[in-house]
């Protein structure tokens, strides 16, 4: 397997390319919004109810807003590699700006997790290819685990590899290799909780 990097066809922290990202996101996965309810259903059943949630690769806001409005309680903090994407997000997010935190950073440098600690919940949407090789993966969902409260939820949601998904063999891993990516981080459960229009979400803890 090849441990090059794959190089990404655009540069989101750029406000052309976060916009042009913005406008057709939806467009092309219109599953996006039951995966976003699918999410808040997730963390509103958890026990001790969630107050602070994380979320990776937060982009334009698209999953915050669908959160924030969803559940009243939460407070999130959103970190982003891209300027940006957070500026769209506050525009996106309005009022509800006010239970969010913006964090600038890139969950590929290993100090982000330093800088972030008791979290209820992570959750993540269409990132952690952004990670530009799969063999990344593992290591993020450790530092994921890091910054959990013991015994909270890790949601990850991502592209998979095979039929009806992806072909790229090295940005992106197969639904059993996703799997074994996060258990193999220490989590002691990983249960597959939706996969549709290429994408399948899991649910750690």
């Amino acid at each position: 397997m090849s441990t090059v990097d794959v190089p990404s066809p655009i540069d989101l922290r750029l406000m052309s390319d976060a916009l042009e990202w913005e406008r057709t996101a939806m467009e092309k996965r219109p599953c996006r919004m039951e995966f976003f309810t699918t999410f808040a259903e997730e963390l509103r059943q958890l026990k001790p109810p969630v107050s602070r949630v994380l979320e990776l690769g937060s982009g334009p806001g698209f999953l915050a807003r669908h959160l924030l409005k969803a559940l009243p309680n939460v407070h999130m903090v959103l970190l982003d590699f891209s300027a940006a994407m957070h500026e769209l997000a506050k525009q996106r997010l309005g009022p509800l700006v006010n239970r969010a935190e913006f964090v600038e950073g890139s969950f590929k440098d290993s100090l982000w997790s330093g800088r972030l600690t008791q979290f209820d919940a992570v959750v993540t949407h269409q990132a952690v290819h952004e990670l530009r090789h799969k063999r990344y993966a593992l290591d993020l969902h450790k530092q994921v685990k890091a910054v959990l409260r013991p015994g909270s939820s890790y949601l990850v949601c991502d592209h998979f590899l095979g039929p009806g998904g992806m072909s790229n063999d090295q940005l992106y891993m197969t639904v059993t290799e996703q799997k074994a990516a996060i258990e193999c981080a220490g989590y002691l459960s990983v249960r597959q909780i939706l996969m549709k229009g290429g994408l399948v979400l899991h649910h750690a803890n």
